[in-house]
């Protein structure tokens, strides 16, 4: 149960003095739904007034509190502005600028009669003016702060009124118990919680205290980690240890790298404990991730288990299955595959094929963890592209298994230290650094789109020398937000140029078998072409695709085109990846670009992706049910994730867990920044 010291902050936000179904509405848009959301939705910027005498050269660009008298009213002609000529308390001339509602001007400014006004001073050529100040009358004067707190907001609610709920919020919050160990408060200086939340509403300026509110939920989210992590452990599993008969006659087409052999010893090693296996498996593109699986799922068949692969789309799904079938058939393990396309027999058939055990290994994508879904004896569970998936899908699958089985997750979006201690942070982690040999570095280029025509002539003599390529498009068909160049209108171009039977186009709305279909083709060297968006942005393997086109380049974040980039240089042969830019580039979409050109080192690519866009974009945790930061930012999380860990770790380990009194403390921290899993464990005792 929630502790009840916290239920006025759990409380809606109806439950706050003026606050009705009108204006509840209006916050719900904002996501603002209880006392607590209030609270946590923090200032993003701050307005600071100055009280002056008069207007001076060093106020210019300042929002100043002035006392003026209004001398002259000048109408505008059309659409011209409503301008007041005012003097200040030194005769400085003022123009005061209000672009409608000239009505409301002569009202609140009469001739000749003192006003004080707040706004921003700036210059216009020789004069001073300020565009629509606030005319203050002496209540507002006297309440208006010299610091103010700016908002985000959304349309029928101000700054002001949405400034007044948060102090209402603030009066029901509780003096919480102290869950950061003592010496580090100590050492920071940092004020306790509810003086923090106080302190960063007031100003958004104060370091210290808007610190200590982003170390609070890294904490959380650190100390949750662990306990699933202590869970997991405590769970008994069944120990695999397979005898080596079928991965000895298996057949590859070379021989595995240093780092593979170790990180499959360690996968090896994990599921021959009766613990159950909970394993990160890190590589870059192309660096042999699915083959350490694959002898992985292998251990676990040979020890009289089955195994299940689980891919984020259909296509890597089918590709998934199309390539353990080729390996697997001939050493007779059954393998299957179960997608939302199987429908009838052929679903009714794999299903009674999982009961019975005579499946020995299933690929598919959310259809294998359904609710019919049910295993003779599942034993290990692969994820591949886990920053697609949520821990609550992980936990599912894993339900599927009559004891808890062997975990292994993969992703191919190579992740910054930080953000694996963030996200991952109860897995141990195993990562490929090496990648296989004979592979040829990826030469990258960044055009202007003004270069189109060359591009397009360049893929034609790619063509004609026997090449393939990708021709990839941020969007699906043209919107009216966005000049990015269609797929369809793309592919229907590409196809008047080189004809239509040598170009393919592959995009999210395209049914299933559709794709497939088109996917053969290309694999099979029938299309020259493919176009797509970013569904081949994983697991596409074409050894014969030497040339990726990313047209729109900078629209896409960096590991988006490390993927992108991934889909080429598959083979033995020289591969190119062309960025192609449009003309109005960002500083950060021109960094971007630069950093691709300059390396293809996946780790420092992620680490120059957590700098440029921060966590929850990088991995989509939104997106994927993983938990998302609300108070801090990316560089809070490089700054405090190893020292929050040590904190917890600290706790669990020295200071008497959560039943001391500290312990009980970060109880409260865990249900206030409601860490769902860990807070379900302390449901379940």
């Amino acid at each position: 149960m929630r502790p009840d010291l916290l239920n006025p902050l759990f409380t809606e936000v109806e439950a706050l003095k003026g606050v009705g179904p009108q204006v509840a509405k209006t916050l719900h848009r904002l996501d603002l739904r209880r006392t607590v959301d209030l609270l946590f939705h923090l200032p993003s910027g701050v307005i600071e007034r100055i009280r002056a005498p008069a207007a001076s050269p060093a106020l210019l660009g300042r929002i100043v509190l002035l006392e003026v008298t209004p001398f002259q009213h000048r109408s505008g002609v059309g659409r011209a502005p409503f301008r007041v000529s005012a003097r200040d308390t030194d005769g400085n001339t003022i123009t005061l600028v209000y672009f409608n509602n000239p009505g409301w001007g002569k009202k609140s400014l009469p001739l000749d009669e003192r006003k004080l006004i707040a706004g921003k001073l700036e210059a216009w050529g020789e004069e001073w003016q300020m565009i629509h100040p606030e005319v203050l009358d002496a209540a507002r004067a006297a309440d208006l702060p010299l610091r103010e707190p700016v908002y985000p907001l959304t349309e029928g609610l101000t700054n002001r009124r949405l400034a007044e709920m948060v102090k209402a919020a603030l009066e029901r919050a509780p003096e919480l118990p102290e869950w950061i160990e003592p010496s580090l408060v100590s050492r920071e200086a940092w004020p306790e919680w509810r003086r923090a939340l106080a302190l960063i509403h007031s100003d958004p300026l104060a370091t210290d205290a808007r610190k200590r509110l982003a170390y609070d939920e890294i904490f959380a989210n650190q100390l949750a980690l662990l306990l699933l992590r202590q869970s997991s452990r405590r769970k008994r599993g069944v120990p695999l240890a397979g005898d080596g008969r079928l991965t000895d006659r298996l057949r590859l087409p070379y021989s595995l790298t240093g780092a593979q052999r170790r990180v499959s010893e360690e996968i090896r090693g994990d599921m021959a404990q009766a613990t159950p296996m909970l394993r990160l498996l890190q590589g870059d593109v192309g660096s042999g991730k699915t083959l350490v699986a694959l002898l992985a799922m292998l251990n676990a068949v040979e020890a009289g288990a089955q195994a299940a692969l689980l891919a984020p789309t259909e296509i890597l799904a089918r590709q998934h299955h199309a390539t353990l079938l080729r390996q697997l058939d001939p050493i007779g393990v059954r393998i299957a595959i179960l997608t939302g396309r199987e429908k009838g027999r052929a679903r009714d058939s794999v299903l009674m094929g999982l009961a019975s055990g005579e499946i020995d290994i299933l690929v598919g994508t959310h259809a294998i963890f359904q609710e019919k879904v049910a295993y003779r004896n599942l034993g290990l569970a692969v994820i591949d592209e886990q920053h697609r998936f949520g821990v609550s899908q992980r936990l599912l699958l894993s339900s599927k298994a009559e004891r808890p089985p062997h975990l292994l997750v993969m992703t191919a979006t190579p992740i910054p230290r930080t953000l694996t201690l963030t996200v991952y942070g109860e897995m141990d982690v195993s990562r490929i650094d090496e990648m296989p040999p004979g592979r040829q570095p990826i030469e990258t280029r960044v055009v202007s789109d003004e270069r189109l025509g060359e591009v397009i002539e360049g893929l034609g003599r790619h063509i004609a020398g026997g090449g393939q390529a990708y021709w990839v498009c941020p969007l699906v068909e043209e919107s009216e937000t966005s000049d990015a160049a269609a797929a369809e209108d793309r592919a229907t171009i590409l196809r008047l140029r080189f004809g239509a039977d040598k170009v393919g186009l592959v995009h999210g709305r395209m049914k299933g078998p559709d794709k497939d279909a088109v996917m053969a083709s290309f694999a099979a060297g029938e299309l020259a072409v493919l176009v797509a968006t970013t569904v081949i942005e994983v697991g596409v393997d074409v050894p014969n695709a030497t040339l990726m086109i990313v047209e729109g380049a900078e629209r896409f974040g960096l590991a988006q085109l490390h993927q992108l980039r991934g889909r080429v240089g598959r083979g033995e042969g020289k591969s190119v990846c062309l960025l192609v830019r449009g003309g109005q580039l960002s500083e950060t979409g021109r960094a971007r670009l630069a950093l691709m050109r300059e390396t293809s080192d996946g780790f420092r690519i992620a680490e120059e992706d957590l700098k440029l866009r921060g966590p929850g974009e990088i991995l989509g945790t939104r997106q994927s049910g993983e938990a998302a930061f609300r108070l801090a930012g990316p560089d809070d999380v490089q700054a405090f994730a190893e020292l929050a860990r040590s904190d917890a770790t600290l706790l669990l380990d020295r200071d008497g867990g959560l039943g001391s009194a500290r312990g009980q403390a970060a109880r409260v921290c865990l249900y206030l920044f409601e860490r769902d899993q860990a807070v379900d464990l302390l449901r379940s005792g």
